[in-house]
């Protein structure tokens, strides 16, 4: 079969300026028809995690609202590994055309990159069109209740009184937790040990166990926790209070620190080239499923704050992310245990 270029090339003098015009208005009259019917088939939806955890279970009941808005199904696909790079990667890769999205966090577009400095395969930045923002989940710092402190301020002053005797179990080197007690470390010039765990659960256990005294934990994984008393919740990592635990302080107001901010996030991109209409539609789309009084229901009970926003806002969210955890990462000693 012979292509428009062969076409060409052959019949050269046959080829008139009307002729070349009226092919070109044909095919960006056929680009604009196939964007304007995006979309017409199911679209996948790829988390860096395994099933079950916090943005898988967001991720799902956002594609299930979104489907419904888009009027196709959209299949959420887990691809764990290596701190959700092989998921980043993947969708960074794929073919721009909006039928491959990401369900992008704190981790692959603002950790990572300082994290895996020189080994990750995308730019999260460059890579990837930014669709819109969807939620941000606060952080909760716990102890277990044998620690003789119910505040961060008593947390603050023991440990003050106490160098090196507390620790901190977290999810692994690196993770938000992890950076969320080491900025607390530095902002209130406290010296609490971090021990490094394969996963939010076992760094739970730990706490509930008594090996370690606390942990920044996500609110699923340890609310339950907290109403069985097994766990006291001292403050939250955010400037706003948790719809969960409305009686817990943050750590911002608790402790004086205005500047103290941190939250896990999750926001949906695209590859690279993805048009901007279609980048518009799934935005819109998104905006209209965050009205959803059943998807911001199914957000909350994760402890999280659905979120929109524009292309560009989300943009300039992640350079500025990008920036700040890398000079968090650069300054954060990382435990070889």
């Amino acid at each position: 079969m012979k292509t428009i270029n062969s076409l060409l090339l052959s019949r050269p003098a046959k080829w008139t300026a009307g002729a070349l015009s009226a092919i070109a208005l044909t095919f960006g009259t056929a680009t604009t028809q196939a964007q304007q019917a995006y979309p017409n088939a199911p679209i996948r939806l790829v988390v860096g995690y395994a099933a079950g955890g916090t943005t898988d279970i967001l991720a799902r009941s956002l594609g299930e609202q979104l489907g419904k808005i888009l009027g196709q199904t959209i299949i959420v696909d887990n691809k764990p590994g290596a701190a959700s790079n092989i998921g980043a990667a993947f969708v960074a890769q794929a073919k721009p055309d909006g039928y491959t999205l990401y369900m992008a966090t704190v981790a692959s577009h603002g950790i990572n990159p300082a994290l895996y400095r020189g080994k990750l395969t995308f730019d999260p930045i460059k890579d990837f069109a930014p669709v819109s923002m969807v939620a941000s989940i606060p952080l909760m710092l716990v102890i277990n209740p044998s620690l003789p402190v119910k505040s961060i301020q008593e947390l603050i002053d023991y440990a003050k009184k106490n160098p090196g005797k507390l620790n901190y179990a977290s999810s692994g080197n690196g993770s938000p937790g992890h950076l969320a007690a080491a900025v607390f470390n530095d902002a209130t010039q406290v010296q609490i040990e971090h021990i490094p765990f394969k996963g939010g659960n076992p760094a739970n256990t730990s706490v509930l166990a008594g090996e370690t005294q606390m942990t920044f934990a996500t609110v699923p994984g340890a609310l339950p926790h907290v109403v069985a008393g097994k766990l006291i919740a001292l403050g939250v990592t955010t400037k706003q209070r948790s719809s969960e635990l409305p009686n817990v302080p943050t750590i911002a107001e608790a402790a004086n620190l205005p500047t103290y901010d941190i939250s896990t996030w999750n926001a949906i991109l695209a590859p690279k080239g993805t048009p901007e209409a279609v980048v518009a539609k799934l935005n819109a789309a998104i905006g209209q499923a965050m009205k959803s009084p059943e998807l911001r229901q199914r957000f909350e009970k994760e402890g999280a704050l659905p979120m929109t926003s524009t292309p560009k806002e989300l943009s300039d969210f992640i350079v500025a992310e990008v920036d700040r955890w890398g000079k968090v990462v650069d300054k954060t000693p990382m435990s070889t245990n």
